[in-house]
């Protein structure tokens, strides 16, 4: 197994709900802070989670307060305090492809080539819109 690998066998449960929150923070952190922000029953947890990050290099304490080491977003982008799945763009493509496609290629007759490209793009946009919603939901990164 990879040192790449073990790293991100970290990123699960508690421990990944405080690397969200505070890739989602944009500012140093101290353990106080991420308890209240993620509503933790105990401080000394939110340090333990945090401590098992530091060890796997994401987080690296600065200040006495803990700042992102190193980024790990394989399905989303960060944008602001946001991350969006890489999906949702692939998604706004294929709308704009199928805008596109409907808008200005109108045969005066339904080809066979028109229909089928047609149901290609929608078949595009609803896998890509699939993926986008399975990974908001499950919340990962």
């Amino acid at each position: 197994m990879t040192v790449e690998k073990e790293s991100t066998d970290v990123l699960t449960g508690t421990t990944f709900d405080v690397y969200r929150y505070m890739l989602t923070s944009h500012k140093a952190l101290g353990a106080r802070e991420i308890q209240r922000g993620l509503k933790l029953s105990y401080v000394s947890k939110a340090q333990y989670h945090v401590r098992k990050l530091v060890l796997a290099g994401f987080v690296k304490p600065e200040s006495g307060k803990y700042v992102i080491a190193k980024m790990m977003l394989q399905s989303r982008v960060r944008i602001g305090h946001f991350l969006i799945p890489k999906h949702f763009f692939y998604s706004l493509i294929a709308v704009f492809a199928l805008m596109f496609e409907l808008t200005s290629f109108r045969p005066n007759a339904l080809y066979q080539e028109y229909v089928f490209s047609v149901i290609v793009i929608i078949s595009f946009l609803l896998i890509f819109s699939y993926e986008t919603f399975k990974v908001w939901r499950k919340g990962s990164l």
